[in-house]
C-alpha cells in the first residue's frame, strides 16, 4: 500500500512538472505586456502549477515541481542563463507562498498567497541580477516590479483557485 501511494505521488509530480513546463514554454510565445515598463516581467503562467502543487501536495513537492520546471524550461528554450533567475525566483517565491499559506491562511486567500509569491519571485530575480551585474542600483526597478506583481499575482491566484475548485483529487501531504 505504501509503495502504491509513493508511486501515485511520483506520477502526479511528473504530470505537474510537465504541465508547468508546457505553460513555461507557451508563455515564451506570448508578447510581453510589460516590455516598455519592466523588461523581463512576465505573467508567470507556470506559477499556477506551483501554487496548485503547494496546496495539494505541500512545500517539498512544490519546490520539486518549480525547480524541475525552471531547470527543464531553461534547457528546453535554450535560455540557460535565465535559468538562474527562474530558479532563484521559483525557490524564494515557493517558500514565501508556503509561509503565508501555512501561517496566515485565515488572513490571506489563495490570491493573497499568490501575490506574495509574485513579489518574492521578483525580489529573488533582482538579487540575482544585482549579483551578476555587480550593481545594487538594479533595485530601482523594484517598485515597478512590485506593481506588476500585484496584477500577475491576482491573475495566477484566481486561476489557481478556480482550477483547484474543479479538481477532484484530494491528496494528503506530509
Amino acid at each position: 500500500m505504501e509503495n502504491n501511494i509513493k508511486f501515485k505521488r511520483m506520477i502526479y509530480l511528473a504530470i505537474l512538472v510537465s504541465l508547468g513546463l508546457a505553460l513555461h514554454i507557451i508563455e515564451g510565445f506570448i508578447p510581453n505586456p510589460f516590455v516598455g515598463i519592466a523588461p523581463g516581467a512576465k505573467l508567470g503562467l507556470a506559477n499556477i502549477i506551483g501554487l496548485i502543487t503547494l496546496v495539494l501536495l505541500g512545500v517539498k513537492s512544490a519546490l520539486t515541481v518549480n525547480v524541475m520546471r525552471s531547470f527543464l524550461g531553461g534547457l528546453a528554450t535554450g535560455a540557460v542563463t535565465s535559468m538562474m533567475y527562474s530558479m532563484a525566483g521559483a525557490i524564494l517565491s515557493t517558500l514565501a507562498m508556503w509561509f503565508v499559506y501555512r501561517y496566515f491562511k485565515k488572513y490571506f486567500s489563495l490570491v493573497g498567497v499568490s501575490v506574495f509569491g509574485a513579489l518574492f519571485h521578483n525580489i529573488a530575480q533582482l538579487i540575482v541580477a544585482a549579483i551578476i551585474i555587480n550593481n545594487i542600483r538594479i533595485f530601482i526597478y523594484l517598485p515597478i516590479l512590485m506593481l506588476a506583481s500585484i496584477f500577475t499575482g491576482i491573475f495566477i491566484g484566481l486561476t489557481s483557485y478556480f482550477t483547484l475548485k474543479k479538481i477532484s483529487i484530494k491528496l494528503i501531504h506530509p
